[in-house]
């Protein structure tokens, strides 16, 4: 029988392909994560995808702070934010990074995405938050990724990418598709005009309508 561990780790590998396979990724760029015990599994710094393998994955305590690690390979270089929002965040059991096309356009442009769509409040809010910028692999960037992500589900990088959340790594997936939706549709509508916003009335009703029906990233 498979260990819950190993399945854990396949899906984290599994999910590092489709990234790809989907185009929210390109290359060795973005990494994946799961909540394990009291740590977390994370996925490999550099190494392809198409090459990884379960064993490849690396296991951190959320308690350590000098990016110790178990395994044959060293953790993706953004493992401080991933372990930050894991400690900041027990709702959360797995956390998708990803250099998707138009998350990432309107992260270098610094922008914000506004309620110009419903599907905004599944993340949590009124917004869709961009963290400013800070280089890579820096505490600076888990600092401000963890202040963009207060009370939402997802959040772009200034000059990076993106960062979807969820309970499940199936959930994350799902935030990370949504986010890279709403972020097409919003360039789209720049490119003609702008949108017309949706008020903090019609957010709310929008929020109430999903809390009662259960409804979670559907449209």
């Amino acid at each position: 029988m498979i260990s819950h561990e190993h399945a854990l780790r396949q899906a984290i590998v599994d999910t590092c392909r489709w990234l790809n396979t989907s185009g929210l990724n390109q290359g060795t760029s973005g990494n994946v994560s799961v909540r394990h015990n009291d740590g977390f599994l994370i996925s490999p710094s550099a190494t392809p995808y198409e090459m990884m393998q379960p064993e490849m994955v690396a296991h951190m305590d959320v308690a350590q702070r000098d990016g110790s690690y178990d395994g044959p390979k060293p953790p993706s270089t953004e493992w401080r934010f991933h372990r930050d929002i894991f400690a900041a965040r027990p709702d959360v059991g797995a956390i998708v990074h990803a250099h998707s096309d138009y998350a990432t356009a309107l992260a270098i442009a610094h922008k914000s995405i506004p309620p110009c769509h419903y599907m905004v409040t599944a993340f949590g809010g009124h917004d869709i938050r961009c963290a400013p910028y800070a280089r890579f692999g820096t505490q600076a960037l888990s600092g401000h990724a963890v202040e963009a992500l207060k009370g939402r589900m997802g959040c772009l990088l200034a000059n990076h990418g993106m960062i979807a959340l969820g309970h499940s790594l199936e959930q994350a997936k799902g935030y990370a598709t949504e986010l890279e939706a709403l972020a097409r549709q919003y360039w789209l509508s720049l490119q003609v005009g702008g949108p017309k916003l949706l008020t903090d009335a019609e957010l709310e009703e929008v929020a109430e309508a999903m809390h009662e029906y259960g409804l979670a990233l559907v449209r």
